[in-house]
């Protein structure tokens, strides 16, 4: 109300004045019922600010349809002097994801876009290319639960250099490539997120960024969210910092639906409210109740012990609570956005670098609001964090080979530019030796043959601009189908001051030596057991 009159530059009536600052009091009454209870939570964000040089958190915790607690700590922009608060925009990363999920349901229910089609009906000239399986069975669907075959990827594109963004016709030129049949396997993807804003935005008719602003962020009272920093919000943004505290430049994506989004503490605990059907005086009800139920709707298998739906995350606790998240971390951000629809419970936790900090309070305020989960049985974290560690070392033994595998194998490693001759030479003992076009021989480092895929990584030259001068490795996982091996190359860049980027070529091989036959056991000898 304030704001209304402040953006006519009238003065509002006294008789006005005092009602607004009575609802104003009011609220924050409401808001402070009941916070006290977090005062370890504030001690420990207050202790972790300082022992860990971390700049800033923004916490909000709802529930049964309010708003309880809501706090900025720390600074958002440090060399201003700028302090954070439950307003403050944060970078949200991968958050952005149901958000932009939510802007896709938005024109499904209004008969614009079919979840169940192909994607490609809904895009340009450029269309995604099935490297194997069929394009066609890439729905809208299977790209929001990341089983479309669509490959790992995620590029930052940041303020002070001169390489930019290409078209989004461009990056599915360049990338749009499924490397798995569609619905073959789970592949977390920031570029399918890209597309599906790109499909926002052709529906709509409109930017992607004009279209969430009209259709999502205002209808749900979402003043201080927007696709990037919209403008005249730029006084409120938190400024993202490195681990060590340097000030990291703006940066932007080719795939900004995946992580373009910028959000207060606030706005993201009335967005976890709406998807869990409070039903907000002041927010309009964009989506029906039976597609916030499709959204959470597990239709992937994420993990072993988790699910994905349509934008979110999806777990059930061994005490029956079924739990709606989704986190973000990229260069100088740390984010988490969970509710636990049953309990109505919502949390929030933002900051602007990364820091294993703002997980753990976000587990100390679900363990005050849901004390009863204590008592679940907890994973025995020392072994997970073991398992965690073998599964991603480079340098873990290699098993013995599939019988199939052992051999020479003969393609090709196609990136957008240009085909590399590759050869693989597959040992009995495990080891594996690969060559690219005129390169050095080199071994695969790491390999290792599980769940069905051949995997390592090299050091070799295939003319990766992308990489902007930094070096990289290739990580190859591949399929035995029949008689070829294939699959991705993803390119990754050695980290440099703020991160590391990867995105993924194509591999195919077919085998140039026989299957070597298993060498008969000798007969027992005579009067032997």
């Amino acid at each position: 109300m304030l704001g209304l009159f402040r953006s006519r530059l009238i003065r509002p009536p006294a008789c006005l004045l005092a009602i607004a600052v009575l609802v104003l009091t009011v609220r924050d009454a409401r808001a402070a019922e009941g916070a006290e209870q977090f005062d370890p939570v504030r001690e420990r964000i207050a202790k972790g600010l300082v022992d860990t040089n971390l700049p800033s958190i923004a916490v909000a915790v709802a529930r049964d349809g309010q708003i309880i607690w809501e706090q900025g700590f720390g600074w958002a922009d440090r060399e201003n002097r700028v302090p954070a608060n439950e307003h403050t925009l944060y970078s949200i990363a991968s958050v952005s994801k149901p958000i932009t999920a939510t802007g896709l349901m938005v024109f499904k229910e209004r008969k614009k876009i079919d979840l169940d089609k192909p994607i490609n009906d809904y895009l340009g000239e450029a269309k995604l290319q099935a490297r194997v399986g069929d394009a066609a069975a890439a729905t809208v669907r299977r790209v929001a639960n990341h089983t479309s075959g669509l490959p790992l990827h995620y590029q930052f594109f940041y303020a002070d250099e001169a390489y930019k963004p290409p078209t989004r016709e461009e990056t599915i030129r360049r990338y749009g490539n499924l490397v798995t049949a569609p619905g073959e396997r789970f592949q977390y993807s920031n570029l399918g997120y890209g597309l599906l804003d790109y499909v926002v935005e052709r529906a709509a008719g409109k930017k992607f960024a004009d279209a969430m602003r009209e259709e999502v962020f205002l209808p749900l009272g979402m003043t201080h969210t927007s696709i990037d920093v919209a403008p005249g919000l730029e006084p409120h943004q938190a400024i993202r910092y490195t681990s060590e505290g340097r000030r990291i430049p703006f940066y932007d994506f080719d795939h900004p639906g995946a992580s373009a989004v910028f959000a207060s503490a606030h706005d993201l605990a009335r967005f976890a409210m709406f998807h869990m059907k409070e039903h907000l005086a002041d927010q309009r009800a964009i989506l029906s109740d039976a597609a916030i139920d499709e959204m959470q709707t597990p239709t992937s298998a994420a993990d072993g012990r988790a699910g994905y739906g349509v934008g979110w995350g999806v777990s059930d606790s061994a005490r029956g609570y079924r739990t709606v998240s989704h986190s973000g971390g990229m260069p100088g951000v740390a984010t988490y956005c969970t509710f636990v629809p049953s309990k109505r419970v919502a949390v929030v936790v933002l900051s602007n670098s990364r820091s294993p900090l703002v997980s753990y309070v976000q587990d100390m305020i679900f363990k005050i609001l849901l004390p009863e989960r204590n008592k679940e049985p907890e994973r025995n974290k020392e072994n997970d964090a073991a398992a965690d560690t073998a599964a991603k070392s480079p340098e873990q033994p290699s098993p013995p080979p599939d019988s199939a595998l052992p051999g020479q194998w003969k393609g090709r490693l196609v990136t957008y530019k240009k085909e590399f001759p590759l050869v693989l030479t597959i040992k009995e003992v495990g080891d594996v030796h690969l060559k690219l076009g005129d390169q050095l021989e080199t071994l695969l480092s790491g390999s290792s043959y599980q769940g069905g895929y051949l995997r390592g990584r090299f050091a070799g030259d295939v003319d990766h601009e992308d990489a902007r001068g930094r070096g990289y490795n290739v990580q190859l996982e591949l399929k035995l189908r029949d008689q070829v091996l294939n699959g991705p190359a993803t390119v990754t860049t050695l980290p440099d001051q703020y991160g590391s980027s990867a995105v993924t070529y194509w591999v195919e091989l077919k085998r140039e030596t026989p299957v070597p036959e298993k060498k008969a056991e000798p007969a027992p000898a005579a009067g032997g057991t």
